[in-house]
């Protein structure tokens, strides 16, 4: 049996592996230091969610809480109605995530695999939809809206959702134009029309794509607080207005002081279903985002 021959590593490589080592510890270490940049001020928020009033206004101001008040949490939700707004909010974003992602899907497909006359031309007038801040958009479509009296409504999100979105009618154009041409071929020649090629081939295959945009309408609508605050009324409106509004406050207190540590444990809840649903659909995401071309 030969014998085995030892590997000789030369000078030049000795280098060339000290070097990739001491780039990937500085990209490590400069992204550790992004993430504890980024989440000093959520730390900061449950600690001093867990603190007594007195405690969180005391200066120089103290960390660790000592003792943790839990109990903020249980006056968070029982001082004013949370898990009713929180409805709100989850009906809200749930409705107009479905119906965007579902109409954005079908455009998509319609840009990606169908042909059509000026197919291109109108693309880019989609696309250009984009550059235009939605700011500008906000008061023709209130006065459209209260004429045909669909304010203090949730109609507004149905529309919203049933028009689609410039970005994800993008994303699925992207995501589909990826998939094999054989696929639908093979349905064209079982005599499969365009909507079930879309409905049943082509959907179930961008589940990345569909959790991307899904996650993203969620979380847009659950954080929104401007079209909450212009179309809805107090009993209708959503969890993202009542906490940024003077909700928690003492009665007692005659200067209306705000119960800052209270409002924090409610926005530490109010952070979780987002967070959940992130982590659930983290693999989708990122491949929705990979495979769409979206770096």
């Amino acid at each position: 049996m030969a014998a085995l021959t030892p590997t000789v590593r030369t000078p030049q490589a000795q280098r060339d592996r000290t070097s990739k080592r001491l780039r990937t510890s500085i990209s490590y270490l400069i992204l550790y230091g992004t993430a504890l940049v980024i989440s000093v001020p959520v730390i900061w928020m449950i600690l001093s969610s867990l603190k007594a009033e007195p405690e969180f206004i005391q200066y120089p101001p103290i960390v660790i809480p000592n003792p943790v008040r839990w109990d903020n949490y249980f006056h968070a939700l029982t001082w004013i109605p949370y898990f009713k707004y929180t409805w709100n909010s989850t009906f809200l974003a749930t409705i107009f995530s479905l119906f965007t992602v579902f109409t954005s899907s079908m455009v998509g497909f319609a840009f990606a695999r169908l042909d059509a006359p000026g197919k291109g031309k109108l693309f880019g007038i989609v696309v250009s939809l984009l550059m235009v801040p939605g700011i500008v958009t906000i008061i023709p479509q209130f006065v459209i809206f209260a004429k045909i009296g669909l304010t203090n409504t949730y109609w507004p999100w149905f529309l919203w959702g049933i028009a689609a979105s410039p970005f994800h009618v993008f994303l699925f154009r992207q995501f589909f134009t990826s998939i094999p041409k054989e696929l639908e071929d093979a349905a064209e020649v079982d005599g499969a029309t365009p909507f079930r090629i879309f409905w049943q081939i082509f959907l179930p295959n961008a589940k990345p794509a569909l959790a991307t945009s899904f996650i993203l309408n969620f979380v847009g609508v659950w954080g929104d607080w401007l079209a909450p605050v212009i179309y809805l009324d107090d009993v209708k409106t959503t969890l993202a207005v009542k906490l940024a509004t003077p909700t928690y406050v003492n009665p007692g207190d005659p200067s209306g002081h705000i119960l800052v540590t209270l409002t924090l444990a409610a926005a530490v809840i109010y952070t979780i279903p987002p967070v959940i649903m992130f982590f659930i659909a983290q693999r989708n995401i990122m491949e929705g985002v990979v495979t769409t071309g979206l770096k």
